[in-house]
């Protein structure tokens, strides 16, 4: 069954290793780049000088460089999926040489297991290399603080998490299993591939926007200063202990109890005096006052790793299920 894999597959086996073997190459240079100019950054003296001004401006051009293909590379799992899951069972049952393939020496169910357990595992480690290689290329950001859990802006919906050591491989393999069970259930490959890649997209969208924030309860506070790697999921305000309103205060509310000197100048003597003028308060300060409290809950950048692991556990538990669901449709469905 190894041969025959091999000598069905082998096509789209390839185009895999040539798509991730030229994004590999992009991201090496790129991210080599990137590492040549944190390090040449970081390691200036002093730091304040025009040199060294200079040189973290190249740093953070570099991060222009990485971060718009990086929303590209969302697309790959998919990709992959849609193109090496779909036409393993997909092209068998719309030419029909099933009936000769599933009346060999091996038995139907023992021809899928094999076929599918040997294609998920060799495209599962190839997203981890790739994986890999994309947490190494996006270290020097990661360095800055800039870890947060959408990582590298605060919405995971745009971020790399999901392109990362545990997750690539966890939405390649959960890819693959989507269009594996989407040919067996269409038994036709263009509208199994647009249908994996419509299936793909709504479960990713589903797990960014809805069930990541949810991995691990969310930490709540008042404290006005939450860490600026802090992937925040909501914010409300209360008035006397009670709920008021979410999101930002009404421009009438604030201009009902915020006074904000205009130019840094105090209006009591016009800046006269030469006294430095007080800062101005937050919106949170000048509303305290009057009752109100701003909320805040946030998940930590610590968090990171914890949810990698989360989101890869999950993901594979699916993917075992849908791959089992297929190589049962194949025994019982498929005649």
């Amino acid at each position: 069954m190894a041969g025959v894999t091999w000598r069905q597959h082998w096509t789209a086996l390839a185009g895999v290793a040539v798509l991730l073997g030229a994004l590999a190459v992009w991201l090496w240079i790129a991210g080599a780049s990137a590492h040549h100019a944190w390090a040449a950054a970081t390691a200036c003296r002093p730091v304040g000088s025009a040199d060294c001004q200079d040189l973290a401006a190249a740093f953070n051009r570099t991060w222009d460089t990485m971060s718009i293909p990086a929303v590209l590379l969302q697309m790959v799992p998919a990709l992959i999926g849609a193109f090496t899951g779909v036409p393993v069972l997909a092209r068998e049952l719309e030419t029909g040489t099933f009936r000769f393939a599933w009346t060999q020496g091996f038995a139907r169910r023992r021809w899928v297991q094999a076929k599918l357990v040997a294609l998920a595992s060799v495209l599962t480690l190839a997203g981890a290399a790739f994986g890999a290689l994309v947490s190494w290329g996006f270290q020097p950001f990661s360095a800055l603080g800039n870890q947060d859990l959408g990582l590298y802006g605060n919405s995971p919906l745009v971020g790399q998490f999901s392109l990362l050591d545990v997750t690539f491989p966890a939405w390649t393999l959960t890819a693959f299993a989507v269009g594996a069970l989407v040919g067996m259930l269409i038994r036709r490959v263009v509208p199994a591939i647009a249908a994996t890649l419509a299936a793909y997209a709504g479960l990713a969208i589903t797990a960014a926007a809805l069930l990541r924030e949810r991995y691990l309860p969310a930490l709540v506070t008042s404290n006005p200063n939450v860490p600026g790697t802090a992937w925040i999921t909501g914010q409300w305000w209360t008035k006397d202990g009670r709920f008021a309103f979410a999101g930002n205060p009404p421009s009438s509310l604030v201009g009902q109890f915020c006074d904000f000197p205009q130019s840094g100048v105090s209006k009591t003597d016009g800046g006269l005096s030469g006294a430095a003028p007080a800062p101005a308060p937050t919106i949170p300060e000048c509303l305290a006052p009057h009752g109100y409290v701003q909320w805040t809950s946030y998940q930590p950048a610590s968090r990171l790793w914890p949810f990698q692991w989360i989101e890869g556990g999950w993901l594979l538990a699916l993917s075992v299920l849908l791959i089992a669901a297929t190589i049962w449709l194949v025994h019982r469905r498929a005649t």
